[in-house]
């Protein structure tokens, strides 16, 4: 059973302070909120309920938004390490581009992202990234496994796992990524990302605002934008087109 009800509540490492989304609140939306009224960065603003895991980061990068869009990578391989801190050993995490997360193979949950820009070669006043994990199956979504391609972390042997405890091993994680970019780059982000990466030298679907690209999924550039084989033609999907209007 999960312990969200009974666990402590979450603590964050120093540059983080927190805030508690009230019932029926988006943390992401509210972020944005937050973000744009100015409030410092490092706010984690959270909502954890019985079936689902919500939270989002205030960051406030200086540097081009088109740099920065490192963050939603940096906040993936954080989930990652810390669901792998925390699951069974057998438990694999992957990653559809951009920002999907996948628990066994499927789909579990995926990351968020929304900027003050949206110009690449712009620093944006703020940077927004939401995470969003469903932990056990709404009561109306059927049988587990019925969609095979969607999960939750309770079907997937991950149902003991405090939320409170992945959230800030989330936060920690994904800490230890940002100092990493900080200190050499995308690189090491670039590398860890691409070994997780999901259907590598298959055909897949993005669909970026609003708009469905199909073709094969070549690799990511080294500012993690998407190398799409259609055709005969390799097109480039910038990581900055998943950006989010709240």
């Amino acid at each position: 059973m999960n312990e969200f009800e009974l666990d402590e509540s979450p603590a964050f490492p120093p540059l983080f302070h927190e805030e508690v989304a009230g019932p029926g609140v988006d943390p992401f939306t509210k972020a944005i909120s937050s973000a744009i009224i100015g409030c410092d960065p490092g706010l984690i603003i959270h909502q954890i309920e019985p079936h689902r895991l919500r939270a989002a980061i205030v960051l406030a990068p200086e540097t081009s938004l088109e740099d920065a869009m490192a963050m939603v990578f940096a906040t993936s391989l954080g989930f990652a390490d810390a669901l792998g801190a925390l699951a069974p050993p057998e438990v694999g995490v992957h990653f559809d581009w951009p920002a999907d997360l996948r628990v066994n193979g499927a789909r579990c949950g995926e990351i968020h992202a929304a900027a003050s820009d949206t110009m690449a070669d712009q620093e944006p006043d703020w940077l927004v990234i939401g995470l969003d994990v469903p932990i056990f199956p709404i009561a109306d979504a059927g049988e587990p496994g019925e969609i095979p391609d969607n999960t939750t972390l309770t079907e997937e042997g991950c149902g003991e796992i405090s939320s409170n405890r992945l959230l800030e091993s989330w936060a920690r994680h994904s800490l230890v990524w940002i100092n990493t970019w900080m200190s050499e780059g995308m690189a090491p982000l670039h590398a860890d990302w691409r070994s997780r990466a999901y259907s590598m030298g298959e055909e897949i679907t993005v669909t970026l605002q609003g708009q469905p690209h199909t073709g094969t999924f070549v690799g990511i550039d080294e500012k993690g934008g998407l190398l799409l084989r259609i055709d005969d033609e390799t097109t480039l999907l910038p990581l900055s087109q998943m950006l989010e209007m709240r």
